[in-house]
Order: C-alpha cells, then sequence, then structure tokens
C-alpha cells in the first residue's frame, strides 16, 4: 500500500509540532499535521505562523507551495502515514501531578488507525514509565519509539537542526526508522534506552530551573544585604569557568520547566525536596519584587508599569507567566497597573512609550531586547531584576 504521507504528527500545530513538521517539509517530505486549533489552521494554510517562531515562516511558505504540507482534525487520516509523531501536551493538575490519564486517553483516539507498519514516536516530555504503558496501549508487534524535544521556544528550527536528537524505542525497527527520519533534519543521533531518555529530559529542564532558583535565592539574600547582586554575579564569573553556568536572576516561568520539575517530584512520590524548594524561590520572585518596591514606596493608588508579559524574552507565548502574577499581586495592593509587551498582542495592553510617560513604577518583567535601548527619565523609579544595564 503507497502511503500518502511521510509523516503525520498528532498535536502538528503547535510549539513543538509545527516547527519539526516544517524541518520535515524542508526536506520534501509530505507532512500531515493533525490538529483541532481552527484559528491555528487558518493561519498556517495562509503561511502564516500562529507564534513566533524565527526563521520558520519562510521555510512554512516555500512548504506549502509545494504542496507538502496538509492540515487536518481528523483522527483517521494518520493511517495514510508511515511516521507517526506524538507532540501532545502533558500537563500537570492543581496539585502539580501529571495529568497521565489525560495523555493517555488522547493517544487512545488515534490508536486504532494505527498499524504495525507503522513507526510510532513519542515527542512528548513524560516521565519514566509513561512511554511503556502508550506501548502497551498501542499493543504487541507495534513500533513505538521515544525521541524528546529539546528546544528553546522561538529558536526550534536552529536548535532541532543543530542539537543531538535523542532516539530510543521498544524494538529494533523503531530505533533505526526514527533515527533515519531524524538524520534527514539533525546533525547528530544518540542513541540510548527509553528509560534513560525520559530521565535526560526530566533531568535537563529541573536542571535549569534550580539554576534558576540557586540565582534569584542568591539576589534575595544580595538585596537584603543591600548589595547589588549582579555586580556580585559578575565578580563571580570574571575569569573563572566554573561560574560560567550561572543565569541571571529573573523570572523561572513557561509551560515546561516547572511542570517537568514537578512530574519529577511526582516521580519521586514528593520526596525530591531540591524541586520543592526551587519552586518555592522562583515562584516566590513576584512577591520578593513587591516586598522590595514596598520598602521604600506606597502603592495604594499608584501607578505602575510592567514591561514585558510574555515568559521569556523575545517570544510571544504567555503562558504561566510571571509577569501576570506580579500583576495580580500589585493589584492586590491597590495599584493601578499597566501593561506592555513587544510581541504579544493584547487589547488591555499599551506601548512602552506610553507606559513610560504615565507609570511612576517601572517593572521589566520580561528583557525583550528593544528595553536595552530605553532611556529612562529620572522621574521614572526602575525595578529591574534583570539587570538589563549591566548586560
Amino acid at each position: 500500500m503507497l502511503l500518502e504521507y511521510d509523516v503525520a504528527i498528532i498535536g502538528g500545530l503547535g510549539h513543538i509540532g509545527l516547527p519539526l513538521g516544517i524541518l520535515f517539509a524542508n526536506k520534501k517530505k509530505n507532512v500531515l499535521l493533525v490538529d483541532s486549533n481552527l484559528e491555528h489552521q487558518e493561519k498556517v494554510m495562509s503561511g502564516e505562523m500562529p507564534f513566533l517562531e524565527y526563521g520558520a515562516e519562510d521555510i512554512l511558505k516555500k512548504a506549502l507551495e509545494r504542496n507538502l504540507i496538509s492540515i487536518t482534525s481528523k483522527a483517521e487520516t494518520i493511517k495514510s502515514a508511515k511516521y507517526i509523531v506524538i507532540c501532545i501536551g502533558t500537563p500537570v493538575d492543581e496539585y502539580l501531578n501529571p495529568k497521565v490519564n489525560q495523555f493517555l486517553d488522547a493517544i487512545s483516539i488515534y490508536r486504532e488507525y494505527i498499524t504495525e507498519k507503522q513507526i510510532v514516536i513519542i515527542r512528548s516530555s513524560v516521565f519514566p514509565g509513561i512511554s511503556n504503558q502508550v506501548n502497551q496501549l498501542l499493543g504487541p508487534g507495534m513500533n513505538l519509539s521515544f525521541c524528546p524535544e529539546r528546544i528553546v521556544q522561538g529558536y526550534a528550527i536552529k536548535e532541532i537542526s543543530n542539537l543531538p536528537q535523542i532516539v530510543s524505542g521498544f524494538s529494533e525497527k523503531a530505533i533505526n526508522e526514527s533515527a533515519k527520519l531524524f538524520e534527514e533534519i539533525a546533525k547528530n543521533i544518540i542513541y540510548t534506552t527509553v528509560t534513560k531518555a525520559e530521565l535526560a529530559k526530566l533531568f535537563s529542564n529541573t536542571w535549569r530551573y534550580v539554576q534558576f532558583a540557586a540565582t534569584n535565592q542568591f539576589y534575595m539574600i544580595s538585596h537584603d544585604l543591600g548589595e547589588d547582586y549582579s555586580d556580585i554575579r559578575n565578580l563571580m564569573m570574571e575569569n573563572y569557568p566554573r561560574m560560567t553556568g550561572l543565569p541571571s536572576a529573573g523570572f523561572a516561568a513557561g509551560p515546561c520547566l516547572l511542570k517537568d520539575t514537578m512530574q519529577l517530584a511526582n516521580l519521586s512520590r514528593n520526596a525530591n525536596f531540591m524541586a520543592q524548594a526551587a519552586m518555592n524561590i522562583n515562584e516566590r520572585m513576584p512577591e520578593y519584587i513587591i516586598d522590595l518596591i514596598k520598602r521604600e514606596h506606597n502603592l495604594s493608588n499608584v501607578k505602575v508599569g510592567i514591561l514585558g508579559m510574555a515568559f521569556k524574552a523575545n517570544i510571544d507565548d504567555t503562558r504561566d507567566s510571571l509577569s501576570f502574577k506580579l500583576k495580580k499581586l500589585l493589584n492586590f495592593e491597590g495599584a493601578l497597573v499597566y501593561c506592555s509587551d513587544e510581541f504579544v498582542q493584547d487589547p488591555k495592553f499599551i506601548s512602552k512609550e506610553e507606559l513610560i510617560n504615565i507609570c511612576r513604577i517601572i517593572v521589566i518583567g520580561v528583557p525583550h531586547d528593544a528595553y536595552k535601548k530605553i532611556n529612562f527619565p529620572n522621574s521614572v523609579i526602575l525595578f529591574d531584576i534583570w539587570s538589563m544595564d549591566k548586560k
């Protein structure tokens, strides 16, 4: 049977699936993006990226011109693809426990359309044992691999191409065929076992989250003693290679780092005290900024501006952004809060120029590059946790 598509990506219009699909299409693969997001479907088919991903839109337009990308919301269409790549989100619940059943239930929808002739690849971040549960769900004779994504959002096109791709699987065929597919778009393949691959992904994100917690704790200690942490950090790092991995202080936010750290904590039955401590520190940063402000200023009826509402610099994604937590806490203090962002479109936001003009106190929520060029008037009281003026 001649298959219509080389690759079908479930969750193909999201931040993980879409850049991957675009890169496969760029290598002349016929790609099917399976996703129910109608707004994203319309944008992508018109050649527009539904979110900011540097370098992606030109590749998307060329792929559409060559008729290499198709979009559907119908589950049964995956039976016409050689490879099925799963890019379904793996959220945590209100108690920060992984929603395992939600992930497995989503895959169950597609189960009846998968055959032993196809290669199924889990790209989603899952904690150890979930890939095996998916393998059992698919049944004997199937070919399942786990090849975790490890991109930085906004830079997926570059990173998928340049970073090593981890390949693991439950059959020799699944491993070999998955490696063959990723060799089309990546420079290097690393082979390992499924459990090691699952742990490598969670350890990587947890390590980053813990690093942010360490530097944020240092920031709080320094400022409690009346010292500038940025100066101290520069002292620590100058001509001292062992400190080169220390990030600057700031909001550690977004849909991945905390979520994967909590997945790891759940795996250890919440005995992962390092993960819990990291969450307490990082999630406290908005409160700490308000504490700093209140040491010298009354917030009641004061106009306070937040520059940057995305969860990280130079992207347009606000998921789990701590700038919104900061906004809510400022409102509780009676402040009149105004927000601005260079990339996020929101009718409630105002321009940075207007915000600077009307706000007495301004907090840098996210260090977008555009903010480095601002000469704030002397009348503005600026709180810049990121120390942008020293980068």
